[in-house]
């Protein structure tokens, strides 16, 4: 792969991810919540997510998808509803506003695995992605090379890329948590957020393609 085609790619990759999607809004959240350290487990999760992705993409999960519309629809469907649920836990939530030192706040409420498993669900929850990864890739990998190391270098460099920009995401967060010590203010964050969630899935079941 040639310097101008990975960074061409670096530029397309950079625009999709920066994007605020529901990761970010996570992020975000979690940033807010816990601190920016502590959600670095989160943005380790999303960006995993991403990795199995893209493997399942390459070994061609993406087309059997494409052939099974029923498929498709269940993992969308599995999706979907995690996102709602997540929403709803949102909405719902009546803990404390955010302390002055978010890094241990929550702590044992909210251990580092379970950050990750957060992150890691709501970065695998949309299929939409495995074909995404599929139709993405064979644009910027020369097929007259060897094509594993290209795979690598793509994969890689969305990971680094994925993880800077939703850290980015999660210290936006931690810087305006003093926003919201107030009570009032934190079940507002909660429920907006909470509101974003539920509109990303169901946006994600009601969508036909």
């Amino acid at each position: 792969m040639d310097a101008l085609t990975w960074l061409t790619y670096v530029g397309v990759i950079f625009a999709l991810i920066i994007f605020p999607g529901p990761s970010a809004l996570l992020c975000t959240h979690h940033g807010l919540t816990f601190g920016r350290k502590r959600t670095i487990a989160t943005v380790l999760g999303g960006a995993s997510a991403s990795l199995v992705l893209m493997v399942v993409s390459v070994l061609g999960l993406g087309a059997v998808l494409v052939a099974s519309e029923s498929a498709f629809y269940i993992l969308k469907l599995l999706g979907g509803v995690y996102l709602v649920y997540l929403g709803i836990m949102a909405w719902r939530d009546t803990s404390s506003p955010p302390s002055t030192n978010s890094s241990t706040h929550s702590a044992d409420v909210a251990p580092t695995r379970q950050l990750f498993r957060r992150g890691f669900t709501v970065g695998i929850s949309n299929p939409k992605d495995i074909l995404f990864f599929a139709a993405l890739f064979p644009n910027f990998i020369d097929v007259t090379q060897p094509q594993l190391m290209q795979f690598l270098v793509l994969a890689l460099t969305w990971f680094v890329i994925d993880f800077i920009l939703m850290s980015t995401y999660a210290s936006l967060g931690s810087s305006i948590s003093r926003w919201f010590h107030n009570p009032r203010r934190y079940q507002r964050f909660n429920r907006a957020t909470g509101g974003l969630f539920m509109a990303a899935g169901g946006t994600l079941i009601a969508s036909n393609h």
